[in-house]
């Protein structure tokens, strides 16, 4: 999400980033680091077929056109383009519309369809727009909101999910269809005399993580 941010000390993408890591807001990331193993490998996904089609032309498999559309201006709002690539930019709407078909993420995906629902009924009760069509001051209002409700609200969880799976599929291996042109891990810093790693930390597996750190209820 877009804050203000003093001109005598501005805040670049990648310290964003790594301060995230480190003081606890990105924890789900390093799950070498911060989660207990499992021997045990996550099932595939079963494709559902296409869902829909963005304006773009790219099928959907989680989200109708509209929601695809609600998911890429909440996304961006985390993760903004400024001088770095943003969350569009990385195809991170991409990578949860891919990750929440994954069978044992079930419960997270009803948790973030009945948020993301919410959200477009606060929006279009607020200003009588849908949230995709708001400014981004509207829409940062709209998710600061949710922020700050109580923290066992379904509003709060919501935003925790959507900053989560934001970074997810910003830093996650690109197989898992966001990280587009690996341009997350530039941002980390993983490359060697500036050919970027081919491959991301080791161990490293986005959705065992989320499972095991506790994300969905």
């Amino acid at each position: 999400m877009s804050r203000a941010r003093p001109a005598r000390r501005r805040l670049t993408r990648r310290s964003f980033i790594q301060r995230l890591s480190f003081l606890g807001g990105g924890v789900v990331l390093l799950g070498p680091l911060a989660c207990k193993r499992s021997s045990e490998e996550p099932k595939p996904a079963k494709d559902p077929g296409p869902l829909g089609t963005t304006s773009g032309g790219r099928q959907t498999h989680t989200f109708s056109a509209f929601e695809f559309a609600v998911v890429a201006a909440a996304t961006e709002r985390i993760l903004p383009k400024d001088e770095d690539p943003g969350a569009l930019d990385a195809d991170v709407p991409v990578y949860i519309d891919r990750i929440l078909q994954t069978p044992s993420m079930q419960p997270m995906r009803e948790d973030f369809m009945s948020g993301l629902a919410a959200l477009e009924h606060r929006s279009q009760r607020m200003f009588q727009k849908g949230f995709a069509s708001l400014t981004p001051a509207q829409q940062d209002e709209l998710l600061t909101l949710f922020k700050d409700s109580p923290p066992r609200s379904g509003e709060a969880h919501f935003l925790e999910l959507l900053t989560v799976l934001t970074l997810e599929g910003f830093l996650g291996d690109p197989s898992y269809g966001g990280n587009k042109g690996k341009v997350g891990w530039r941002l980390m810093g993983f490359d060697t005399v500036g050919t970027v790693a081919m491959a991301p930390p080791e161990g490293y597996d986005g959705p065992k993580c989320l499972r095991e750190c506790g994300v969905h209820k």
